[in-house]
């Protein structure tokens, strides 16, 4: 989960069940706070053989998200930011920063005029157009776009009729919800000229190709870890032995190179 402020509890439990193809959580941006983050895991993160640290930022207002931000700008090890426009903004009764343009945009420039690295956000699929979302985003500034987040679910147990997860809602992520998330990475990829990044029920080398397909430079794996904990090491290794099986020389060539006309 990303870094706020202060550090945060989460939500009560249950809080993360699974689904047919996939699995809902709202497990509340539990995290230790951006403070006793660099103090206390950054440092073991740095010592990963080849490890390379994207920090995923969010906060319930323009001012947090600097906050944590300019906290992070003085630590050493870290290669980029990864703002999360999928928080409510409370400052404006609520509504989410990624479903809305005109904040949207003005949380991406003020925080990319604080960051001392490269600003990458992680847009909200619960949008209309998420090319119009992905173009204000470079507009305000991004280095690159990553998405898609979660969609928004409920799930009901029969028996009960009450609400499987305590928050009633939660976000629902894995296989089920691939082939709109591909849709949306294309979409998005039409609108910018910044990198996309690609997620959303990447289980296997395959999948990942298939993002790349659509236009994302790169992808992101968070699902299947809960299954495998070796996950992204075993798409990493698949997409290798794919690449070598289909004559692939670099991987960027596959990137926007779906025959979609």
């Amino acid at each position: 989960k990303g870094l706020s402020r202060e550090p945060m509890v989460g939500n009560a439990a249950p809080r993360i069940i699974e689904t047919a193809a996939g699995m809902m959580n709202a497990i509340g941006l539990q995290n230790m706070g951006v403070r006793p983050f660099i103090s206390e895991k950054l440092p073991k993160l740095r010592k990963l053989p080849g490890a390379v640290v994207i920090a995923n930022v969010f906060g319930f207002t323009i001012e947090d998200c600097l906050e944590v931000i300019g906290a992070l700008n003085d630590a050493e090890g870290i290669a980029m930011y990864e703002l999360n426009a999928s928080c409510p903004n409370t400052s404006h009764g609520g509504m989410v920063f990624g479903t809305d343009p005109a904040l949207l945009h003005e949380l991406t420039a003020r925080c990319k005029a604080a960051a001392k690295r490269p600003l990458m956000v992680k847009l909200s699929p619960n949008v209309t157009s998420i090319g119009q979302m992905a173009k204000v985003a470079e507009d305000g500034g991004a280095d690159a776009v990553s998405l898609v987040n979660t969609f928004v679910a409920l799930s009901i147990d029969v028996v009960t009729r009450k609400p499987r997860i305590a928050n009633v809602t939660g976000g629902l992520s894995g296989p089920a919800i691939r082939p709109i998330a591909v849709r949306m990475v294309h979409e998005a990829s039409r609108a910018v000229k910044i990198p996309v990044v690609g997620m959303g029920g990447i289980v296997r080398a395959q999948d990942a190709v298939e993002f790349m397909l659509a236009g994302a430079t790169a992808v992101q794996v968070g699902t299947a870890s809960y299954a495998d904990p070796r996950a992204v090491e075993n798409i990493a290794n698949g997409l290798r032995r794919w690449c070598a099986a289909h004559e692939v020389t670099h991987v960027s060539s596959l990137t926007g190179a779906a025959l979609l006309n």
